[in-house]
């Protein structure tokens, strides 16, 4: 028999430095179970300290990598959208983590397996924000969604174990479209690298029928994102998955894996949008105004808080998409700021939530924040009703709070492309928003509380750490207008080294 020749491989094309933030949360989560393994019961600080460390460590990976480098065999690319996205990732899971240091805390918090859950989730939508091949970004979408299931059910109550049955069975339509999708556009290409792909359709397009098969990719793609965004009709899960969650778990699901999947369609719809396929670029505008207003509708009619708050990160996830669609360099860049912005509001409006709530639901037999709940709640807790009233005035894009400036900036960006209609339809909608957040601000300010459940409602659950999180939030909130230009310069400049447009 012949001697069989090993395969030549040239690990110089690895390209390490480009893998660094990702091996660096994968470390951070493998040390966190063996310590585990090797010694039992030792206090979970350690866990929390050991998470944000790891964190830290891996956001400075990230800003020491070079632009427009690839590694792995030129399936990971670190462009500026890259970093934009793990820098997002990043910072919102290390606003999140030291939650878990709460003197009241959840149990699963007592687990060092949900750190490092936590990480490996981190780690998968590292790796879908750093690829142009499909195939990655699968592993990468699929490795974050099987991390986040168990971290929903830890919770260990009806409600969230219902909460991750449901995130599942949407997960795993989400994760066959994905494959569908993704197997149209190999099919039609020969490729799942993005690069190539594009460039394949620019030399095909001419060709009698590919659009069709083109075009159903996309569609197969888009409904894979919509599930993950939120998108109207795909977004059925998402109130009750909120609803069972932890609240601050819930926060931070309304934003990273959004982000993570928002990077992923920018860089797959700019290739049709590139191609001026306007079948897909009208469809995207179009979810994106059917998510926003009927968003919008459901949240007006909410009884609870934590529902009301669900339907309004819907709403906003249609705000953005529209952005999407521009193919403009101020559009994906509003993109990136909006979320930025909205980190910080969304995730301190879940985690006040959090402050407040208590086992028993006094004033509601299925939930547990019903607006009558904060009723009164200047009078019991004035601080914590000023920064509740902040996050929302910022959520209904109120001036100057930070994601007003997100809301200018979209806008702004959609009238430079000459979408006038639409623009007026978005400005709309952030109209009739302001109504149900100022809602909540008149139960806290103007609504008399119970005063058979007054004593009983004191809003206790505070620690250290928890007001830490939700002051820095806050004051973040509060003092955007000043850090606003250098920001959104940092944002274009990166943008525009990705060559997106």
């Amino acid at each position: 028999m012949a001697p069989i020749n090993p395969v030549n491989i040239d690990f110089s094309s690895l390209n390490l430095v480009t893998l660094a933030p990702m091996l660096v949360t994968l470390i951070g989560a493998l040390v966190i179970l063996i310590i585990d393994l090797i010694k039992k019961d030792l206090d979970k600080s350690l866990y929390v300290t050991l998470t944000i460390l790891t964190l830290f460590i891996a956001v400075g990976a990230v800003l020491s990598l070079n632009l427009n480098e690839r590694g792995l065999f030129d399936t990971i690319l670190i462009d500026g959208v890259a970093i934009l996205g793990q820098l997002i990732i990043l910072i919102g899971s290390m606003l999140f983590i030291p939650l878990a240091l709460t003197k009241k805390r959840f149990h699963e918090f007592s687990y060092p397996e949900f750190f490092a859950l936590f990480l490996f989730m981190i780690f998968g939508f590292q790796f879908m924000v750093s690829s142009d091949n499909l195939i990655l970004i699968f592993i990468g979408l699929e490795t974050a969604s099987l991390a986040l299931y168990p971290l929903i059910a830890m919770h260990n109550t009806r409600a969230s174990i219902e909460a991750a049955i449901k995130y599942f069975t949407m997960g795993a339509m989400a994760a066959g479209f994905f494959a569908m999708g993704a197997a149209v556009i190999y099919g039609v290409t020969g490729s799942v690298e993005l690069a190539v792909v594009a460039d394949v359709l620019k030399s095909r397009m001419s060709e009698a029928g590919i659009l069709i098969p083109v075009v159903g990719g996309a569609l197969l793609l888009l409904v894979a994102i919509g599930f993950k965004v939120s998108l109207i009709p795909f977004h059925m899960w998402t109130p009750d998955v909120y609803e069972g969650s932890p609240a601050p778990l819930a926060g931070y699901m309304s934003i990273i894996p959004k982000i993570a999947m928002m990077v992923v369609a920018v860089r797959f719809f700019n290739i049709y949008l590139d191609l001026d396929i306007v079948s897909v670029k009208n469809l995207i505008i179009i979810l994106a105004i059917v998510t926003a207003t009927l968003a919008n509708m459901m949240a007006l009619v909410q009884g609870d808080v934590k529902r009301m708050l669900a339907y309004s990160s819907i709403s906003h996830a249609g705000f953005i998409m529209v952005a999407l669609a521009l193919d403009s360099l101020k559009g994906y860049s509003s993109i990136f700021l909006y979320y930025g912005l909205f980190l910080f509001t969304n995730l301190g409006a879940f985690a006040m939530l959090w402050v407040s709530r208590r086992k028993a639901k006094l004033f509601h037999d299925r939930f547990h924040h019903p607006y009558e709940k904060f009723a009164g709640m200047i009078h019991k807790a004035p601080i914590a009703a000023v920064i509740m009233a902040i996050f929302m005035l910022s959520l209904a894009g109120v001036p100057p709070f930070s994601l007003f400036w997100g809301k200018l900036y979209v806008l702004s960006a959609i009238v430079d492309k000459g979408y006038y209609l639409v623009a007026l339809i978005m400005a709309l909608n952030s109209a009739i928003a302001v109504y149900y957040y100022l809602k909540l601000i008149v139960y806290m300010f103007l609504k008399p509380a119970d005063k058979d459940k007054e004593e009983v409602t004191i809003y206790a659950n505070r620690a250290l750490s928890l007001e830490v999180v939700i002051g820095f939030a806050a004051f973040v909130t509060i003092t955007s207008i000043f850090y606003i230009e250098p920001l959104m310069k940092f944002i274009t400049d990166l943008v525009k080294s990705s060559g997106l447009v």
